[in-house]
């Protein structure tokens, strides 16, 4: 049987402190295999603690999101609250290349990130700071030979050329893949150019921004994801998201690229497959 992808959720976000395990179990019933992606130190160590509860159909990444290399915000869906996160700022951290790489060679572990560049509402102090962090994440990707879990959020052009110049560490087989890819389809040419791959979630099934670059992309490139718990898509926006909901993501990016429900869920499982090495 056929199954489902979600590329990049957070099951293990404090906002599914009291029920990620339903959350993850309605999911695998629904045949939806899925990556929980890592943010920082504990939500990694999280990712892979749960993970480690299932045999099969759930995996994890580590790594330093660029918004939480310095003091900037805090989500209380992410973390949780405490007296620290009614402040809403995040308490930053620096990336400690030892422990990420510890946690990286577990083998529930199928990418490095979530990493990469976020420059919205930001000073050149901070882009400078993630700019570094993210070439640590780039050297420990290419120490254990694992995929990116790239984000990106104005930023595209510094990028495209950190990865350009960075070509000889990338791995060779599959570098990894863009989540919640927000470029223009030139973006998405060079970086297919550098053999990266793409995550759409739930914002396609209402915004009609990204339908030219999904449409330009070719099969064997395209991801879905949720993000989760944010950005649910139709018919469930307003709730919280969840990785069954991947579905509708699927049947949106069938609708787009004008092949079979059957065919997308498939040409995605086998991408997922390859590109992380499940």
């Amino acid at each position: 049987m056929a199954k489902f992808f979600d590329a990049h959720t957070h099951a293990q976000f404090a906002a599914f402190e009291h029920d990620w395990k339903e959350v993850i179990d309605r999911a695998l019933r629904e045949h939806v295999w899925m990556i929980n992606v890592g943010t920082q130190k504990d939500t990694s160590e999280k990712a892979i603690e749960v993970a480690h509860k299932y045999e099969e159909g759930v995996y994890a990444t580590v790594g330093l999101h660029p918004i939480h290399t310095e003091k900037s915000y805090h989500d209380v869906k992410e973390l949780g609250m405490d007296d620290k996160a009614r402040e809403f700022t995040s308490r930053g951290e620096d990336f400690d290349y030892d422990v990420y790489k510890k946690l990286a060679q577990d083998p529930k572990v199928v990418a490095i990130g979530e990493c990469g560049l976020d420059y919205y509402r930001l000073g050149e102090e901070t882009k400078k700071k993630q700019k570094e962090v993210f070439l640590k994440h780039i050297e420990l990707a290419h120490e254990v030979a694992k995929p990116l879990m790239i984000h990106c959020r104005n930023a595209f052009p510094d990028l495209i050329e950190i990865l350009t110049s960075n070509i000889q560490r990338l791995t060779s087989n599959s570098p990894g893949v863009v989540h919640f890819f927000t470029g223009a389809p030139d973006d998405a040419k060079k970086l297919l150019a550098l053999g990266f791959s793409f995550t759409f979630g739930g914002v396609i099934t209402f915004a009609r921004n990204y339908d030219e670059a999904i449409k330009m992309i070719p099969l064997d490139r395209i991801l879905s994801e949720t993000d989760a718990p944010y950005v649910a898509p139709v018919p469930y926006r307003g709730k919280r998201n969840e990785p069954a909901y991947v579905i509708e993501v699927v049947k949106k990016l069938a609708e787009l690229k004008d092949v079979p429900v059957e065919k997308m869920e498939r040409q995605i499982f086998t991408n997922a497959k390859n590109i992380f090495n499940i």
